[in-house]
């Protein structure tokens, strides 16, 4: 695969998508360091929010040790949503992302994310205000449509290259989908025919040999992975590997592994403190020893436990 240009940027057409509770500082970092990504996505940040200083959401956009941060931002108003980029891009955002692709119904109720596909004229004033309030790439990430009667992800697609977007993912599914069916990998080459800006494909790649597929019926430029990465931090690295030279790298060993949970939750705990990152650490816990021998009985125990201490030696003890 060729990297993709965007702005000063070179990229490795291997990403990882922004995911509400999951791609947070501590995720991102246990990401980078296996290699073989190009971006990271923060977590979807609402841009009243952050435009409220509201502290949780500007933890999230808060410029790190990455090589290229990449923040993603949600709205319904064109005039908040260049607010907001502007300031992510003040605190040092090198690339600001619009959703137009969550379909969770919190967000959709207040007819942002994957609910703007049913108005491709705010569509366009949203990334028009955003690509003329920033001077770092603009991209959009997408689903196929509201529903199987509105796939217009070839429009709105169009239109976001038309008011200056640099890249645009697509997810091959619709809104109405929500997680459930197959990701339509066809789809997404119907809007890579419709524009000359990069397509990234996005859901349901969940090994090296899924990726490989996915870029054959797309057509895309690159991929993208969500919720595959679920405790395989190590995935994107396989992934490169594997379109790269057709070598399958072993996953880390059990051994290998509880090292790794055991740094995922101490960086957590020191990026949140303790009485934040407990709750949120289970379910990465949870993640990392799915298929394991008694996972179903570890889980539960993590999910009662509070102390750090006791979660350590529990984590301990089973990999």
């Amino acid at each position: 695969m060729k990297s993709i240009n965007l702005g000063k940027f070179q990229i490795i057409p291997i990403m990882l998508a922004p995911m509400a509770g999951v791609t947070d500082v501590p995720f991102r970092n246990i990401v980078k360091s296996f290699g073989g990504v190009g971006l990271m996505f923060s977590e979807m940040i609402a841009s009243r929010a952050i435009l409220q200083n509201k502290e949780k959401s500007l933890k999230k956009c808060q410029k790190q040790k990455f090589d290229i941060n990449a923040v993603q931002i949600a709205g319904n108003n064109p005039k908040y949503m260049a607010e907001a980029a502007k300031l992510n891009q003040e605190l040092g955002a090198d690339i600001i992302d619009i959703n137009f692709g969550c379909p969770v119904k919190k967000v959709v109720k207040g007819f942002a994310g994957s609910a703007i596909m049913k108005d491709p004229k705010l569509a366009r004033e949203i990334i028009q205000a955003v690509v003329q309030a920033v001077k770092v790439p603009v991209t959009v990430k997408m689903r196929m449509g509201w529903d199987f009667n509105n796939l217009n992800a070839p429009e709105i697609a169009k239109i976001a290259e038309e008011e200056g977007a640099q890249m645009i993912t697509i997810h091959g599914r619709t809104r109405s989908q929500l997680y459930s069916g197959k990701a339509n990998w066809e789809f997404i080459a119907t809007v890579k025919d419709k524009v000359k800006i990069p397509v990234i494909a996005n859901g349901d790649i969940k090994i090296p040999l899924d990726a490989k597929e996915c870029l054959k019926q797309s057509k895309a430029d690159g991929i993208m992975i969500g919720r595959g990465i679920y405790g395989k931090p190590w995935l994107l690295n396989q992934i490169n590997e594997f379109l790269t030279t057709g070598k399958i790298i072993d996953s880390p060993t059990i051994k290998e592994q509880k090292q790794i949970v055991l740094k995922h939750f101490n960086d957590m705990i020191e990026h949140y403190g303790e009485q934040v990152a407990v709750p949120l650490a289970r379910k990465h816990i949870g993640w990392y020893s799915a298929g394991l021998h008694g996972s179903t009985e570890f889980r539960n125990k993590i999910n009662r436990m509070k102390d750090v201490e006791e979660i350590k030696d529990e984590i301990e003890g089973f990999f």
